[in-house]
C-alpha cells in the first residue's frame, strides 16, 4: 500500500509513505501570488510531486489521506478562505488524478499518538520516536507540519494494514 499523508494548507506537507516506511516528505509546493505577493498552493507542482513519485506504483495500489479539518472559532475570514481554497486544489488534483481521497479527522489520529491537548511541536517529538531516520528532515520548529503528515499517513496504514 502506498499512502499519501497530506497535512493540507499553505504550511502543510506531504509524506509519501510505502508498506509502513517513510519514502519522502516535502512541505506543501506553494508560490506567491498577487500585488501583495500572498502565498497559495502551487497546484502544478504538487501535481508534479505527486505524479513523479507513482511512476513505479500500481494506481489501485495508491491511497491519498488528507487531514479533514473544518473552521475554527476566532480564525479570520480571509484565512478560512485561503485554506479552504488550498484545501479545494489538493482535492480538486487527487480527483483529476484519479487517487481516492480518505479524510481523517485531527482528533482521531492525534488520540491514536497520545497528542490530544499537546503543543504543535509534540507530533515532531513522536514522529521522530517512530521514524527516527526521518529526525534530519524535522529538525527545525516549523517541521511540524512535516510531522504532521507523517503521522497521518502512518495512522492510515496502521489503521488499515489488516484489511
Amino acid at each position: 500500500m502506498y499512502i499519501i499523508g497530506i497535512d493540507p494548507g499553505i504550511s502543510g506537507a506531504i509524506c509519501f509513505f510505502e508498506d509502513g516506511k517513510i519514502v519522502d516528505v516535502i512541505e506543501m509546493p506553494s508560490m506567491a501570488e498577487g500585488k501583495k505577493n500572498k502565498k497559495q498552493v502551487n497546484g502544478n507542482q504538487l501535481f508534479n510531486e505527486i505524479k513523479s513519485r507513482l511512476t513505479e506504483v500500481s494506481q489501485d495500489e495508491v491511497c491519498v489521506v488528507v487531514e479533514h479539518v473544518t473552521a475554527m472559532p476566532g480564525q479570520g475570514v480571509t484565512s478560512m478562505f485561503n485554506f479552504g481554497q488550498s484545501f479545494g486544489v489538493i482535492k480538486g488534483i487527487c480527483s483529476a488524478m484519479q487517487l481516492p481521497i480518505h479524510y481523517v479527522r485531527p482528533t482521531k489520529w492525534k488520540k491514536y499518538f497520545n497528542l490530544i491537548n499537546t503543543s504543535k511541536d509534540a507530533s515532531r517529538s513522536r514522529a521522530i520516536e517512530i521514524f527516527p531516520k526521518v529526525s534530519d528532515k524535522l529538525k527545525r520548529k516549523k517541521d511540524s507540519n512535516k510531522a504532521d503528515a507523517i503521522l497521518i499517513a502512518s495512522y492510515y496504514y496502521n489503521s488499515n494494514k489488516s484489511k
